[in-house]
């Protein structure tokens, strides 16, 4: 009688354990599936004032400008941007300022990486790929090549505005104008910028 009730004791577990368990597992959150590929994408977008303090036929320059992009999971940025040069450059020549008013602006597609996008302060590592045009009085527009990379410190100041500060150097080549070439127009710059946007 003992041998039967036992054996009768462990069946009955045997078969109550899969819906024991059962319970045990919706009191539980289940665990995320791992795949390869996710489908679960966060998007937003932004646009900028940029202002950029640089160089010009080894003169002081400043290149005002904005740019957008599309803002893929807070951390990849595909954009573009656009600069032109706000200042007076003259063209030296024996001493004499012969020629004012140089025009020169560039853009093109623009990439960035943003590290650490949940802190307050965190760094971004951009890259501009383009081309532009410089034109002197009297003259036609002689287009270039430029490549700009950068990288910048970001301040959250609010869910939507950003304050970006930082650096980068802006590679030209092409240039086929008289009395300029490509190293006057190369040159290291310093960047304020405002961001406003969905990040």
């Amino acid at each position: 009688m003992i041998r039967a009730t036992c054996v009768a004791s462990i069946l009955l577990l045997a078969l109550a354990y899969p819906v024991l368990a059962q319970e045990g597992e919706g009191e539980q959150e289940k665990p995320e599936e791992e795949t390869l590929v996710t489908s679960g994408i966060d998007s937003g977008g932004f646009g900028a004032l940029v202002f950029k303090f640089s160089g010009v036929n080894d003169q002081f320059a400043v290149f005002a400008g904005a740019r957008g992009g599309w803002i893929i999971n807070h951390q990849f940025v595909i954009g573009g941007g656009g600069y032109g040069l706000a200042s007076e450059i003259c063209l030296d020549e024996d001493g004499r300022c012969l020629l004012r008013d140089i025009e020169f602006g560039y853009g093109g597609f623009e990439f960035e990486y943003i590290g650490r996008w949940n802190k307050a302060a965190h760094y971004s590592l951009q890259l501009l790929i383009g081309g532009g045009g410089v034109t002197l009085p009297g003259f036609p527009s002689d287009p270039v090549f430029v490549a700009e990379p950068a990288a910048r410190l970001e301040l959250n100041v609010t869910k939507w505005f950003r304050l970006n500060v930082g650096g980068g150097y802006r590679f030209v080549s092409g240039l086929d104008v008289r009395r300029l070439e490509n190293s006057d127009l190369s040159a290291f710059s310093g960047v304020l910028e405002f961001k406003f946007g969905n990040f």
